[in-house]
């Protein structure tokens, strides 16, 4: 009995610090939310508590309507890049990652080493010499030089991700694919891309949600108002003159956020298959 009552103690001593924790880290985002429904600054910066003395919907009401466009001329503008970009880091990505780990050929090796020196390159290294070539390919002001890159394994870390994966995936599986008859492509739709399916998961939400907050590669190559994403058009609302009205800003920050929070809560269980078999089997 001591033995049991010991580790019941234990047990509930361990949930009480991952429940202390997760208050502390999840404490900012409640507290956004409910400073979101106060009036003004004096409120939201009188305290740090996050309940409202007079809830009010006011700040998402002026926040939406705060700019000449639409904050959902924004919100769409986004998803027209996003979702592209994350079809295609998963389909070059899986793709390349097949081709490193399933085949032996010439300067493998090299090639190997060159995609992992990429991952010590910081992106502010690549900015200028990416702006002149799509400045070159006339790609300025469109969401191409924002997509294109992804379609061509543009992000290392996914390819590399993927690698550990699918070298932990037995051999003989394909083989007797193969003995069946299915030709390459046949072996990594039927037999690899099931099995790497919750890596693959974990790509396209930390593309999706990289994408949904990425604020350089817009301000860098899209010039007009109007095709601004929501990183961008969240910027417009913040006017030094006159003074941030902080309540919009936390309003419109949290509806920017709830897409990426839908999209994970919907796939988490494949996210965390996907982070959990990357890391014990790569």
């Amino acid at each position: 009995m001591n033995i049991i009552w010991k580790k019941r103690v234990s047990l509930g001593i361990r949930y009480l610090l991952l429940t202390a924790v997760g208050l502390i880290m999840i404490y900012p985002m409640i507290w956004m939310v409910g400073a979101s429904f106060k009036a003004s600054n004096n409120e939201i910066f009188s305290s740090i508590g996050f309940i409202p003395a007079h809830p009010t919907f006011e700040a998402y009401r002026k926040g939406w309507k705060s700019t000449e466009t639409v904050f959902a001329t924004y919100m769409l503008n986004t998803y027209k890049f996003v979702i592209p970009k994350v079809i295609g880091t998963v389909l070059s990505a899986t793709i390349t990652a097949y081709g490193f780990s399933r085949f032996q050929y010439r300067g493998k090796g090299l090639l190997f080493g060159i995609l992992l020196s990429t991952l010590l390159l910081p992106q502010v290294v690549l900015n200028v010499p990416q702006f002149l070539m799509f400045n070159k390919f006339g790609w300025l002001d469109t969401y191409l030089s924002l997509v294109v890159p992804s379609f061509f394994a543009g992000d290392t870390y996914f390819v590399y991700m993927l690698i550990q994966f699918m070298r932990s995936i037995p051999r003989e599986l394909e083989e007797a694919a193969e003995i069946d008859g299915c030709n390459t492509w046949q072996r990594l739709w039927l037999i690899m891309t099931p099995m790497v399916k919750p890596s693959m998961v974990s790509c396209a939400l930390f593309q999706f949600m990289w994408a949904s907050n990425d604020f350089m590669g817009p301000l860098i190559y899209i010039n007009t108002v109007r095709k601004y994403p929501a990183a961008l058009g969240l910027r417009l609302i913040m006017d030094s003159e006159s003074g941030f009205e902080w309540n919009k800003v936390l309003a419109l920050s949290v509806i920017v956020i709830l897409p990426s929070v839908a999209v994970f809560l919907s796939a988490q269980n494949q996210f965390i298959d996907g982070v959990a078999a990357g890391g014990l089997k790569g």
